[in-house]
């Protein structure tokens, strides 16, 4: 069931490129990005309320959800928007496959279980170098404003990380669904500001059918959905395995691109997409230390 999880996220996470793509010719990024989690966030609060899933009640649960909400919805998404301004969009997945290698970090301090060994830094090397193979004709900084946009994506993919580890290290006796919805109700608000005094009233946008289309579709999908799986596969691997996620994510969207977009597939995107693959068997298929087994062993 792990595996089945793990590969419906990949392809999940590797869709929305294509649907923020759609978005995007009508909407302003950011308020793109606001309407996405406010929609997501209404829908997920009726179904909290539907299935009677108790909220969190404690000052420690939702100090959780302040701090991983910041890092991983108001920090991350903002630096991944504000960036994309000054960087392709390629060398922004590039910089974002770092995610796995800060969670082995955030993992070594917070879940002493995860270990760190030779076999995962190969792994994630494989992967980067993978994603860096398939991107590679946009990988060049121009200036200044391009190198902060690198140290951007950097730091959002650092709290990023830090969140799922945070997650998974503290909140593992909340449900999915009230982590997720806590989560994007502390971390939406600075996103809905910058948004609205940057780019205007939402009143005023272009919103187009496809435009719809694409929040619900990320609303409901993109975030609900794959949130909601991702915290269930959270609890049940280590978390950078499940971080490997971004890892193969690109590769999808590349994919997708070409068979929806009509995008120029490249031919280094075979070998790239070779390592990727390299790197993902690496970490799925090594062998565990004993303590892990035993920590997993219901859940496998």
């Amino acid at each position: 069931m792990n595996i089945i999880v793990w590969l419906l996220l990949c392809v999940i996470w590797g869709t929305t490129w294509f649907f923020i793509k759609v978005g995007l010719r009508d909407l302003p990024p950011i308020s793109f990005a606001g309407a996405r989690f406010v929609s997501a966030c209404l829908i997920l609060l009726a179904v909290i309320w539907l299935q009677k899933i108790p909220l969190p009640k404690t000052k420690r649960d939702w100090t959780l959800l302040a701090v991983t909400g910041f890092l991983q919805f108001s920090f991350n998404y903002s630096m991944v928007f504000w960036s994309e301004q000054y960087i392709s969009s390629g060398l922004a997945a590039v910089l974002q496959a770092t995610i796995p290698a800060f969670g082995l970090l955030m993992a070594w301090v917070h879940l002493p279980q995860e270990r760190i060994t030779w076999q995962k830094i190969v792994a994630i090397i494989l992967g980067v170098i993978g994603v860096a193979t398939i991107f590679v004709e946009q990988l060049h900084v121009n200036d200044l404003m391009a190198f902060a946009g690198c140290v951007a994506i950097v730091a959002g993919a650092f709290a990023a990380a830090e969140a799922s580890v945070l997650t998974k290290s503290f909140g593992a006796s909340l449900h999915p669904a009230t982590l997720l919805f806590g989560q994007m109700v502390c971390g939406l608000l600075p996103i809905m500001l910058v948004g609205f005094f940057k780019e205007g009233s939402p009143l005023n946008f272009q919103w187009t059918t496809s435009a719809v289309f694409a929040v619900l579709y990320l609303a409901v999908v993109g975030t609900i959905a794959a949130f909601w799986l991702y915290y269930w596969l959270l609890q049940r691997v280590e978390s950078t395995k499940a971080m490997t996620i971004a890892l193969v994510t690109p590769l999808v969207a590349v994919f997708v691109g070409a068979i929806a977009l009509d995008e120029k597939f490249l031919p280094q995107t075979y070998f790239g997409g070779a390592l990727i693959l390299a790197s993902v068997c690496l970490t799925a298929f090594r062998k565990r230390p004993k303590i892990v087994d035993q920590d997993y062993q219901a859940a496998d």
